[in-house]
């Protein structure tokens, strides 16, 4: 037993991932499944397997068992401390050959457990067949827990059964699976090689679990509401479309879960609560996803003081319960939820970061002045209330590390809300702010129906004047806002947005089982017809051949000053390939990209040509940057460098293109 942690034989030994090795790999594999099969040994057949025990539990067991012992006098104490009978289930995942003994590790839901096979306890028949099995096996293990010389508790093998049959190897060991990518892609596979990963999901499930907890203690019923509406409402979103053949209508998925909601405390319920899935038709990024789960609750006969109340000691609850402290750490920064939480006007956050007192703005026209002084880009319809809500996000968003409610938003940009009685033009609502994202968004709901129809024609109006986000009028809602509403606090939290919070987790693709991705053959034309060799041919010379018409492109005048070639060559120009490319949010130009230079660390450059390319069309090409310019902030995020692009003029209009090369080129390759 003592080279229990040395030897390695080929199952361990790294391969270079090729296609063509893992199909050589599978094909092994199913060979040795076929040999199973006739001698009558399907995997594949088998139905149900015992789990006496998960490995932490028998690791728990274990450790207990010793502590025991250890109190008894020495004279009473066993040679050996051992747990008899357990049986264990899961996925091989190391092999160590010792000849007549093998060490191997396996997997369960709840971790690892190392597992000691020898010949002379299962049998030679046994051994040789356990012999022919690979790493990414499903087994059954029956046999006695100890303690290695080493120290390492194990379960000494007394029978093994071969449960199911992996015929695809896992990624190698001693890198797993690191590309973003495949990780979503195959989230299955992930959870199997990167434990950390099926840690965060479980970690998700307590957070749901701790906050129907919490709801419940304080009397909120879980309710369910409908997913596809007629009219997607209760939120500044656009929504996805789909159509009911049926009844041969066009329905919405929702994009909140507020308007039904409010009808249930309309009728009584007084306080209820959803958590369930919402879908926006909006770009992806780290910290957004085009379907999410959104909690909503709403409680009748109080208002957003008690919902700050109320959000304030479920944050409290949740950081206690889940990480073990109200002080808990997001990358670099430190976050306490156990201070009170800093209580803010929209108004006085951006007279403290922006330094402009918009109680001292008189109208909409001395907004808009102010927002070009400071090179805010707004729209024409926007009115002072929209332009106050730019400059938050502009200059006060980055700076709210610390929890911090943002209280009293403009009523221009919230057509659900009740009025300040002493400002009209406000309105009591508030968002919660933790390390620069918005948490939640709580309202002292709207009760008044003769106001909330006013509110709708404005977002009507809105619409027709081609704002994609703003609300239509809801008649039905109307009419139940007639019957009489009481006095109604409502709050809506991003679960996935707190889970990454509360995980430590940089992207929301992260928290995500299977986050939205673009399908990988989205770019093959499926009612492009099938054709000859000769047609394809002539298809491509054709193309080839194409008449561009250039007489209309008008070009930048080239330098007269000479740049000696010693300056020149100090800018160093590398292929990088796009593993990542999303919207910046706030920004209509930025693009950001996440990129293979080559060194094995991905590089983020943002480039302003959201204009001309959508972020999933250039997802995986290579493109050509200049990778040693000095970082530079932009939006909050340093950009690391610089793409190359192709401008010019024609017809008037500007005209871009990224300068794409043969993708054969590898990553980190430098032009000279």
């Amino acid at each position: 037993m003592n080279g229990e942690l040395n030897m390695a034989d080929e199952k361990n030994t790294p391969v270079v991932e090729t296609e063509e090795n893992t199909n050589e790999l599978r094909k092994v594999r199913v060979d040795k499944l076929v040999a199973l099969q006739q001698a009558g040994k399907d995997p594949f057949q088998i139905t149900t397997a015992e789990q006496s025990a998960t490995s932490a539990e028998i690791t728990a067991a274990f450790e207990k068992l010793e502590a025991e012992t250890n109190e008894l006098p020495e004279d009473q104490r066993p040679e050996q401390v051992r747990i008899e009978d357990v049986t264990l289930c899961g996925r091989i995942m190391t092999w160590r050959d010792m000849g007549k003994a093998n060490f191997i590790d396996i997997t369960d839901r709840a971790g690892r457990m190392q597992v000691y096979v020898r010949m002379n306890d299962i049998g030679e028949d046994e051994f040789a067949e356990f012999k022919k099995w690979d790493i990414g096996d499903i087994i059954e293990v029956k046999g006695f827990v100890f303690r290695t010389r080493r120290g390492q508790i194990s379960v000494h093998a007394q029978n093994v059964r071969l449960l199911s049959k992996s015929l695809l190897p896992l990624p190698e060991k001693f890198h797993g699976l690191k590309d973003t990518d495949t990780r979503y892609r195959q989230r299955y596979l992930d959870l199997i090689v990167n434990p950390d990963v099926k840690t965060t999901f479980y970690k998700r499930s307590l957070i749901i679990k701790k906050i129907r907890n919490f709801l419940d203690e304080k009397n909120f019923v879980e309710v369910e509401t409908p997913i596809l509406v007629s009219n997607a409402g209760g939120a500044a979103a656009r929504p996805f479309i789909t159509h009911h053949n049926s009844l041969n209508e066009d329905f919405k998925l929702r994009i909140s879960l507020e308007l039904y909601l409010k009808r249930l405390i309309i009728g009584g319920m007084e306080r209820v609560y959803e958590i369930g899935r919402v879908f926006r038709n909006e770009g992806m990024d780290t910290r957004h996803n085009p379907e999410f789960t959104l909690m909503e609750l709403y409680q009748a006969y109080t208002d957003y003081h008690g919902m700050m109340d109320l959000t304030e000691s479920m944050f409290r609850y949740l950081a206690t319960e889940v990480c073990g402290s109200t002080t808990i750490t997001y990358g670099d920064k430190e976050i306490d939820l156990g201070k009170p939480f800093e209580r803010l006007t929209m108004t006085d956050a951006v007279k403290k970061y922006a330094g402009v007192d918009f109680d001292a703005v008189k109208d909409d026209t001395e907004a808009k002045k102010l927002a070009k002084e400071h090179n805010i880009e707004f729209e024409e319809r926007h009115t002072k209330g929209d332009i106050l809500n730019l400059f938050f996000e502009e200059f006060c968003e980055d700076k709210l590390i610390q929890p911090t409610f943002i209280m009293d938003h403009p009523v221009d940009i919230s057509p659900l809300t009740k009025r300040k009685p002493s400002r009209p033009d406000q309105v009591e609502r508030f968002e919660l702010y933790i390390n620069t994202w918005e948490m939640c968004n709580a309202y002292s709901e709207l009760n008044d129906p003769i106001d909330q129809r006013e509110r709708f024609k404005a977002q009507d109006a809105a619409a027709a004047a081609g704002d994609e986000e703003a609300n239509h009028t809801d008649e039905d809602f109307l009419t139940a806002m007639e019957y009489g509403m009481p006095p109604t606090g409502g709050i809506g939290y991003g679960i996935d947005r707190l889970v990454m919070l509360l995980t430590n987790s940089p992207s929301i693709r992260d928290v995500l089982l299977f986050p939205t991705m673009k399908p990988l053959d989205s770019d093959k034309k499926y009612d492009k017809p099938v054709q000859t060799a000769t047609e394809e041919t002539a298809v491509e010379n054709e193309e080839a051949s194409e008449n561009i018409d250039f007489s209309n492109v008008k070009i930048e005048p080239l330098f007269k000053e000479y740049v000696d070639f010693d300056t020149f060559s100090k800018s160093d120009f590398r292929a990088v390939k796009v593993k990542e490319c999303v919207a910046v949010p706030k920004s209509k130009k930025l693009l950001q990209f996440t990129l293979d230079d080559g060194t094995g660390t991905d590089r983020t450059i943002l480039s302003g040509i959201h204009a001309y390319y959508e972020p999933e069309e250039l997802v995986g090409k290579t493109l050509i940057a200049i990778t040693n310019l000095p970082p530079r902030a932009m939006m909050g995020i340093d950009s690391c460098g610089m793409l190359l692009s192709a401008v010019h003029e024609e017809e008037g209009e500007e005209k871009l293109h990224l300068l794409m090369v043969d993708d054969h080129i590898p990553a980190g390759a430098k032009l000279y």
